[in-house]
């Protein structure tokens, strides 16, 4: 019993001691069982027995062709605005068809390292103020902007100038977060890097190394733990990865150093631990995540939930990762899918259902591209 306790409790990681990143095609079907170099804490399996094993089947290639791309966010009617980092562009690629329209540029980015144009978010409210939102590396900062999309106007010009709503995020070649996202709160959370500077993730006053939440308008929410900032998490080393599951509940892929890449449930006002901790320390005043990964099979960036799960896009790890999920515990080790077919992965996004969208990255500079990279894949999960 002890021993299939303890498998049951492993899980994997990937840090990512050179930065936040580290390929192949194929399609179809796959399953997986829980990895055997998982280690960590998974949870335990369900009373009733272990779960169902996953599945996810490649459904098709949306699109290919695209350059370095990062945040990936979904308009009212299903098409995808897709950021490319060291381009400064957004292009819209129809759901249908595949076609991509660049929609236009973002002024002011710098990519460079992991810096760049990163995460992209829909305003909620979209059908009236026609807002989107950037999230983005400059010559002195990371910011976030939100501008007006006017489908009317002609392609490349349908992008108005940036508004800038939150800017002095700290900068560096790596570890700048970049990830943003609409809560079911409708506030705006924002995942940020601490650039390598470790202490500023322990430092309230610091932008670096946290969780965000904001208004719209880039201003402190009522119920942030304290009044004036909009820090909502702290002690975080590189986010990557926001998502809420059925019951509301944030959660935060982050990269990990040279031990344990986490998956962490976050909660207004808690510490997370880095630099002191890194993955499950047990120590007082800090949140152990609730799952681990060894870094070479991690370097979590995107996470989407669906069908009862958190599916996690890796980056150095090449694969997806299924995290089944019993409130707020896994309700079984985790499951790898996708091992090295596609190489790299930056984003997944659900899009309702079974249905999810997952995005490649081989033209990082960190990937080994083949003909059509980068791409978009259609998936059916469970």
């Amino acid at each position: 019993m002890t021993a299939v306790l303890a498998a049951a409790v492993l899980l994997i990681a990937t840090g990512c001691s050179s930065g936040d990143d580290t390929a192949a095609a194929g399609q179809g079907a796959t399953s997986a069982t829980p990895s055997p170099s998982a280690s960590g804490s998974a949870g335990s399996p369900s009373p009733t027995g272990p779960p169902a094993k996953g599945s996810v089947k490649v459904v098709s290639t949306l699109t290919q062709d695209l350059k370095s791309p990062w945040g990936v966010a979904a308009l009212p009617d299903g098409d995808l605005l897709v950021a490319s980092r060291d381009e400064g562009t957004i292009t819209r690629v129809d759901v249908e068809t595949g076609k991509k329209t660049q929609i236009g540029s973002v002024p002011g980015v710098s990519p460079g390292g992991e810096g760049g144009l990163l995460g992209l978010a829909v305003s909620p409210s979209f059908a009236s103020d026609h807002q989107v939102y950037a999230y983005f590396t400059t010559e002195s900062d990371n910011r976030i902007a939100r501008m007006l999309y006017d489908e009317k106007k002609p392609a490349d010009q349908q992008l108005g100038a940036p508004d800038t709503i939150l800017r002095g995020i700290p900068k560096g070649r790596v570890h700048n977060g970049g990830r943003i996202a609409f809560g079911p709160d409708k506030m705006l959370y924002a995942g940020t890097g601490e650039t390598g500077d470790r202490e500023l993730a322990q430092d309230k006053k610091s932008l670096g190394g946290k969780i965000l939440r904001m208004t719209p308008d880039g201003q402190p929410v009522h119920g942030n733990p304290e009044a004036d900032s909009v820090v909502y998490s702290w002690g975080h080393r590189n986010v990557q990865g926001l998502a809420w599951d059925s019951d509301k509940r944030l959660w935060a892929a982050e990269f990990g150093q040279d031990t344990w890449d986490e998956l962490n449930l976050i909660e207004p006002g808690k510490n997370y631990g880095w630099p002191e901790v890194e993955g499950k320390g047990g120590k007082p005043g800090f949140v152990d995540p609730v799952a681990q990964w060894k870094t070479a099979d991690a370097s979590p960036s995107g996470i989407a939930y669906a069908e009862g799960s958190i599916w996690m896009a890796s980056l150095r790890g090449e694969r997806l990762w299924r995290i089944p999920l019993a409130g707020t515990e896994p309700s079984a080790p985790p499951q790898a899918f996708l091992q090295g077919k596609y190489g790299r992965l930056r984003t997944v996004l659900s899009a309702g259902g079974a249905k999810v969208w997952l995005v490649t990255s081989e033209t990082d500079t960190r990937g080994t591209p083949e003909p059509g990279d980068d791409k978009i894949l259609q998936l059916e999960v469970k």
